[in-house]
């Protein structure tokens, strides 16, 4: 795997005609990457019962699969090892001396994409770059629109994350968080217009660009299209509290069901669209209903609890829970998906209050069937 980290050249080969492609969630990984949480205004008066959460999720996560830890220092990395070993028994572990803003990891961090044995790209592009069977996308990250400054640590995070791997990295040439986008590993991407098409992400490019770009560096070949986001939302939007490959072929997508909800008519209008490109689509797509929980709020402000914010690993998939009714629900829906992983959920009753939740918080390193050149 490990090919030496190499910045690839915008002039060369795009990632898609050098047979890449961003694998989808469920698909083997190597590791799962996070950034340890520090950042007392993101949970205010919380961040202990946060560090709490946090360490349950890396416990579980490392049964699983390997969990690559970003801390800012070596104090750190000393204060997570106690909070790991007052939470359980860990698994792989393995920490990164990373400075972050913050802690998450899916929107600033790498995305990374892997190159398949039985691609077939021409051998004359293969010799225009370093072509190693894992690569990373550095996009641009400016706090979601300039919400949240400073934020030129975690704007880094991305290459740094590829030099610690010693993998290659293309530059992304915009701005995109990665809770922006979700893929089914097979030519299909979700999105959301609110979001990617915001004046405050990326001013200059036009649908067309961003599929364009989002086609040449995903490996990509189509774009689907939803409205806008949850209530609580600081993101504008991100696809990942609103609908969710879990095959190539199906779609989980939340749903209101109380009609007079604020997020009803967002979550119809998407549901609606999905349907229309279900029927269109070939083969066809399956959309499952997945409910959204009771209204979740702190201090009168509503937050972005949503169950979609679930994360695939190796063997189990984390999913958020509210200590509601729903969440029995959901938890029984998720694993008739999932029969070959255990559904494990996790209060974030307090974590949503950082205005995020599971998936919002890792990111995924595929596993690679090959190492070296090709």
């Amino acid at each position: 795997m490990n090919a030496g980290h190499q910045v690839i050249s915008n002039d060369g080969p795009t990632p898609k005609q050098l047979g890449y492609r961003m694998p989808a969630e469920w698909e083997p990984h190597q590791a799962t990457w996070v950034s340890w949480p520090h950042k007392e205004g993101s949970w205010p008066g919380k961040l202990e019962s946060i560090e709490r959460t946090f360490a349950e999720m890396v416990i579980v996560l490392s049964r699983s699969e390997t969990v690559r830890v970003n801390v800012c220092d070596t104090g750190m990395k000393s204060r997570v090892q106690r909070c790991l070993g007052a939470a359980g028994t860990a698994g792989d572990v393995q920490f990164h001396t990373i400075p972050t803003d913050d802690a998450w990891c899916r929107d600033c961090g790498a995305v990374f994409i892997k190159r398949d044995m039985t691609g077939d790209t021409d051998d004359s592009l293969m010799d225009a770059a370093n072509v190693a069977a894992l690569a990373a996308i550095d996009f641009g990250f400016n706090s979601w629109g300039e919400k949240y400054p400073p934020y030129q640590l975690d704007n880094a995070l991305a290459a740094r994350m590829a030099e610690s791997l010693g993998v290659p990295r293309f530059d992304g040439r915009m701005i995109l968080e990665g809770g922006s986008i979700d893929v089914n590993g097979d030519g299909l991407l979700l999105t959301t217009e609110s979001c990617l098409l915001n004046s405050n992400r990326n001013p200059h490019l036009g649908r067309d660009d961003i599929e364009q770009r989002l086609r040449d560096l995903l490996g990509i070949d189509s774009v689907l299209w939803l409205s806008e986001g949850i209530a609580g939302d600081d993101t504008d939007g991100h696809v990942d509290d609103l609908a969710r490959f879990v095959s190539e072929d199906t779609i989980v997508t939340v749903v209101e069901e109380n009609c007079d909800d604020v997020n009803y008519p967002a979550l119809a209008q998407n549901l609606d669209r999905l349907n229309s490109l279900a029927s269109s689509s070939s083969p066809a797509l399956d959309i499952v209903p997945l409910p959204m929980p009771p209204p979740v709020t702190y201090e009168g402000e509503r937050l972005p609890a949503s169950y979609a914010n679930f994360y695939i690993a190796n063997t189990v998939v984390l999913v958020p829970a509210f200590h509601e009714p729903t969440d029995r629900r959901v938890i029984e829906l998720l694993q008739s998906i999932f029969t070959g992983r255990e559904v494990v959920a996790i209060d974030c009753t307090d974590l949503v209050w950082g205005l995020g939740a599971f998936h919002c918080l890792t990111q995924q390193v595929p596993a690679c069937d090959w190492i070296g050149r090709r």
